[in-house]
């Protein structure tokens, strides 16, 4: 296989894997009446998935650079395949958050392909290639729910476990046949090469730096997203579930930016095009201020901000990643890490604003946080490239 069609099953094999973390958030009301539970205790399956991901990122992701990833994937798509049969086959709530919390875990071999992808590609596209990866794991996430939507209305809630789990195994044979054995990158024992995660955050300034704003990204987008529903739940559009959920599709420009802008990484335009991006998210939250009752500018700022925003943390992750050819499991693990501390960060600050003020007042932190995230690229660009030692190993 072309080392282009491989980063192509990787990006499908990706979005595939991440999907599972997904397949639930649209299936609450149906699971909590099969399983005689109310609408917001099924609402913990996404926290307990959510949570068991996190714990995956941390723990597992880091294997990556001391363990043979042809084996290291495929085994944890298995055990993937295993909790989707144990979610689609649960007789009680109980059993089914414990089943998809384990699913959580198991899910993060998407993240493991990601650096895998740059380790494979030539250095004159490895921003290309991580780039589509990406794209993959986004257009994962934009389909899974649609896809869980449709299956469910035929088949049942449980189907789309079984269904998951078919293609989980099956991805795990091919991902078995297509990953070339690579050796180890690094020896370390367990506990130090968790603990050199943290290491390398700690002593490097650009990948602080870069983390900083990443994470801050990644805090306007979910601040952003989790508004937008009560924006458009509530008047002047009062739109159905069914219709907020169309709003998602401008997703795909965020798959498309991601794409791009690791080719702008492979042309050494990595840090330009990020203030770039970030100029383009301080326009849109500006425009924001005024889209609360046109259906027009929202969609405007919808598709803008989320292209710019997803180009950016592409831009983020190469960075990162470039920081140490053989750590590169351990440095996505940091990135990730940001991202959803971040992302948590801005989901909860979502809710507070628009208590306290609404849209504007969530358009308003918007703008200050694109401030922040400017007034910082230009501070510490200078340092951004600034060669740094690689981890022990």
């Amino acid at each position: 296989m072309t080392r282009r069609g491989l980063t192509f099953l990787f990006a499908v094999a990706a979005g595939a894997a991440v999907a599972n973390l997904y397949w639930a958030q649209p299936l609450l009301d149906l699971v909590a009446a099969d399983l005689d539970v109310t609408t917001a205790t099924a609402g913990l399956l996404v926290t307990a998935t959510q949570i068991g991901y996190a714990v995956g990122i941390l723990f597992l992701v880091p294997l990556g650079d001391i363990l043979d990833r042809r084996r290291l994937v495929p085994v944890l798509m298995l055990c993937a395949a295993g909790a989707l049969v144990a979610c689609a086959l649960a007789p009680s709530f109980g059993v089914l958050l414990v089943a998809i919390t384990v699913l959580g875990v198991a899910t993060v071999s998407g993240q493991l392909l990601t650096p895998l992808a740059s380790d494979l590609a030539d250095d004159s596209r490895r921003g290309s290639a991580v780039g589509t990866v990406v794209a993959g794991i986004l257009t994962g996430i934009l389909a899974s729910r649609t896809i869980s939507g449709l299956v469910a209305g035929v088949a049942g809630w449980r189907a789309i476990f079984l269904l998951a789990a078919v293609a989980a195994v099956g991805f795990a044979m091919v991902m078995y046949r297509a990953i070339p054995s690579l050796a180890p990158k690094t020896r370390l024992p367990y506990p130090a090469l968790i603990a050199s995660v943290a290491a390398v955050v700690a002593r490097e300034r650009s990948v602080r730096w870069t983390l900083v704003l990443s994470a801050t990204g990644f805090a306007a987008f979910t601040m952003f997203w989790t508004a937008l529903t009560f924006l458009l739940s509530g008047p002047p559009f009062d739109y159905p579930v069914s219709v907020i959920g169309l709003f998602g599709l401008a997703g795909l420009a965020g798959a498309v930016a991601v794409q791009r802008s690791g080719r702008l990484h492979d042309l050494g335009w990595s840090l330009p095009a990020t203030g770039a991006a970030w100029v383009v998210v301080l326009a849109s939250f500006v425009t924001a201020i005024f889209a609360g009752r046109s259906v027009l500018l929202v969609i405007v700022v919808v598709v803008a901000l989320d292209a710019a925003l997803q180009a950016a943390g592409i831009l983020n992750q190469l960075r990162v990643m470039a920081v140490s050819p053989e750590a590169r499991s351990r440095l996505n693990t940091a990135y990730v890490t940001a991202n959803f501390l971040g992302g948590a960060a801005g989901s909860a600050a979502a809710a507070t604003l628009w208590s306290a003020g609404g849209w504007t007042a969530v358009s308003l932190a918007g703008v200050a946080l694109s401030c922040f995230a400017l007034t910082l690229w230009v501070v510490g660009r200078r340092h951004a490239l600034v060669p740094v030692d690689r981890l022990a190993r």
